[in-house]
């Protein structure tokens, strides 16, 4: 088990490539701390988790509430010790056209998807620079490094949790801590069974490999880059899309 005993944090744990990412951590024999702010979806997780033997355990985090975040980290720590891995996997999608982007659009997705990366890993970093290690992932996606029509907010959050990460890298590395991202293209999640069935269709057909990606997939490059194996990768931002931009 590549992550045994390794205290992990996942925000927007409940659902998603989060749910996925937590219940891989937990195979991986890491201790799961699941956030997120829909509680009865985090419960629910953190029992199946201890139904499958792990140990787990679960907050209502809003990454935009520093109190809420603090006490969660308090809580860990009180509990385990320590704080070995940070998934900063919360977010968000308010999409429209520049033109016609409200203000509110604009700084809901930014303060979730961005400013909330900074809550949390500022909320942890203390700690791991005391231990003289850490872990840190941040959730970017295929649009923060192309762009896309339509996301001007979203583009910009993901191109923004890039550059903490190739920040982070330069700032802490040195403190035993590495900081990466993982950049998703089309993922096989619940949100998609709203979208019409020739949409998704069109969105497989642009990929090489012909179909999305499943949770499970991005899970488990979260799952090897918090573990021993990519003991000397930092900084890096690595696209888990199938083929999609080639």
């Amino acid at each position: 088990m590549r992550l045994k005993g390794k205290v992990s944090i996942i925000t927007g744990g409940a659902s998603g490539i989060g749910k996925a990412t937590a219940e891989k951590f937990a195979k991986e024999g890491a201790i799961v701390a699941v956030c997120d702010i829909n509680l009865d979806a985090v419960n629910t997780v953190v029992e199946e988790l201890k139904a499958s033997g792990a140990e787990a355990v679960g907050y209502k985090v809003d990454v935009t509430d520093k109190a809420q975040i603090a006490d969660m980290v308090g809580a860990l720590k009180t509990q385990f010790g320590r704080i070995d891995v940070l998934v900063n996997n919360a977010g968000i999608v308010m999409d429209a056209q520049l033109i016609k982007m409200t203000e509110d659009q604009f700084d809901k997705v930014i303060d979730i998807n961005l400013k909330g990366v900074y809550n949390c890993t500022k909320a942890v970093v203390d700690t791991m620079i005391e231990q003289g290690a850490g872990v840190i992932l941040n959730a970017s996606s295929v649009v923060g490094v192309y762009g896309n029509f339509g996301q001007t907010n979203y583009a910009a959050s993901k191109f923004g949790v890039i550059g903490f990460v190739k920040t982070w890298a330069k700032e802490l590395g040195k403190k035993g801590i590495r900081a990466n991202a993982v950049c998703p293209g089309f993922v096989a999640t619940p949100i998609l069974k709203s979208m019409p069935e020739k949409v998704i269709q069109a969105m497989e057909d642009k990929v090489p490999m012909k179909r999305m990606a499943q949770p499970e997939e991005i899970a488990n490059v979260y799952a090897w880059l918090a573990s021993d194996e990519a003991s000397y990768i930092n900084g890096a931002a690595i696209e888990v899309t199938g083929g999609l931009t080639l």
